[in-house]
């Protein structure tokens, strides 16, 4: 079980406007079968990285459009299902007005190279944000929930401060310090070097 990464550009909209971003997309798996993280933007890269191995699933850690709009794509590509938070369905139907999706819930795992991915609901940024922990890697991928240098963005409809702040220092601050935090944009960081700076957040946040 390793971790591929790739990074796509595009747009992000929301609240009538409109941003250029580049997208992390993570690829969860081995030689044989894989699972995505997050399909931004191109669904034709993603399934280049993939190459021959198998998508078990893709996972969404929330339902922005820069976070989904390879999604169906790459679904009608592979026959592998989406899966999503269900709070998150009024941003998904911003996208996506019919595709449908497989709901997700908290402490679901999903198996995938002989280790698993477990779901943990940190709303704040989106309703239905997400993280996917991989306790035999170590590793959360964090979506934009958790970021090197503090929380996800809450300036935007359907975000709240409060709740994302809440979500990470109850769900996330407890894991290892060691834990390396994959994020949906930017540089990776860690457990250990976000905790000590929960304090500051708030302080900044109001």
């Amino acid at each position: 079980m390793r971790v591929d990464h790739i990074v796509t550009s595009g747009t992000f909209s929301l609240d009538g406007g409109t941003w250029d971003v580049d997208n992390n997309v993570w690829i969860v798996g081995d030689d044989r079968e894989v699972i995505v993280i997050d399909p931004a933007h191109d669904a034709d890269e993603i399934l280049a990285a993939v190459a021959d191995r198998e998508i078990k699933a893709i996972l969404c850690t929330h339902a922005h459009d820069d976070h989904i709009s390879a999604a169906e794509a790459l679904a009608t590509a592979t026959d592998a299902r989406v899966h999503l938070h269900p709070a998150d369905e009024p941003l998904w139907r911003m996208v996506y007005p019919e595709a449908d999706y497989d709901p997700l819930h908290d402490g679901q795992t999903f198996e995938v190279a002989g280790g698993e991915l477990l779901v943990v609901h940190t709303p704040g940024h989106a309703p239905g944000a997400v993280c996917f922990h991989a306790p035999e890697l170590g590793v959360l991928f964090s979506g934009d929930t958790l970021f090197q240098g503090g929380p996800g963005a809450t300036g935007r409809s359907y975000s709240d401060f409060d709740t994302i702040v809440d979500s990470i220092t109850d769900r996330l601050l407890s894991l290892p310090p060691e834990t390396i935090v994959h994020t949906g944009h930017g540089d990776s960081t860690s457990i250990g070097a976000e905790s000590p700076h929960r304090q500051e957040w708030i302080d900044r946040g109001h």
